[in-house]
């Protein structure tokens, strides 16, 4: 599979020739979807609670006469029926992940990345690098390349330039390659890989 190469001043820098197994499968919105969900249950915080019958402050004196009050046979306040009792089954502390293959994984960002591709919204650039830390520059330049709502994927390393100039860029994320991934490849309109990427992208499948 051929992709045009191109230059962060929009010039053309050539062609790349690409995996068809990583960037020309058939994509599947399950694998798709299966691996978001993993990703956000995963980074839910799962903080949630409530505090039970046992946890609430009040009296554990019986309050009302065993028989002949025509009620319940409550001895303690801090049941659930009552105003200030605990909460029953209510939400403890817990974490939300769940188990995912790697296998599956491996297939979720695949397709992931053949999406993009599918879509026409994967652009590979020759080298993101920045020659001094200027969010001006840099907006002019990923304007010119069309690009208002991206993420762009470098190297092993990220240029300090290129990742200061960006940081204030809104709708733009810079990730180094081992940290790319579904979630963030879905949540903008288009995917830039520089060269770096595409060649560790080749490696690591």
């Amino acid at each position: 599979m051929e992709l045009e190469v191109k230059t962060l001043g929009g010039g053309a820098a050539g062609s790349i020739t690409v995996s068809e197994e990583i960037f020309g499968l058939e994509p599947r919105t399950d694998l798709i979807q299966r691996v978001v969900r993993w990703q956000l249950a995963k980074r839910q915080a799962g903080t949630h609670k409530t505090l039970g019958r046992s946890e609430v402050s009040g009296t554990t004196k019986k309050f009302v006469r065993q028989k002949g009050s025509g009620g319940a046979r409550h001895g303690n306040r801090k049941v659930p029926q009552f105003r200030g009792g605990g909460r029953a089954f209510g939400p403890e502390v817990r974490s939300h992940a769940h188990e995912l293959p790697k296998k599956v994984r491996a297939l979720g960002l695949k397709h992931a990345l053949s999406a993009k591709a599918a879509a026409g919204n994967l652009i590979v650039l020759e080298e993101a690098k920045a020659s001094e830390a200027k969010t001006k520059a840099l907006k002019a330049q990923l304007s010119g390349l069309g690009l208002s709502n991206a993420l762009v994927v470098d190297g092993s390393e990220v240029d300090a330039n290129f990742g200061l100039a960006s940081r204030n860029i809104p709708n733009v994320d810079v990730l180094p390659v081992q940290g790319i991934n579904v979630y963030d490849i879905l949540r903008r309109d288009t995917l830039v890989l520089t060269k770096a990427a595409v060649a560790a992208l080749e490696e690591r499948f």
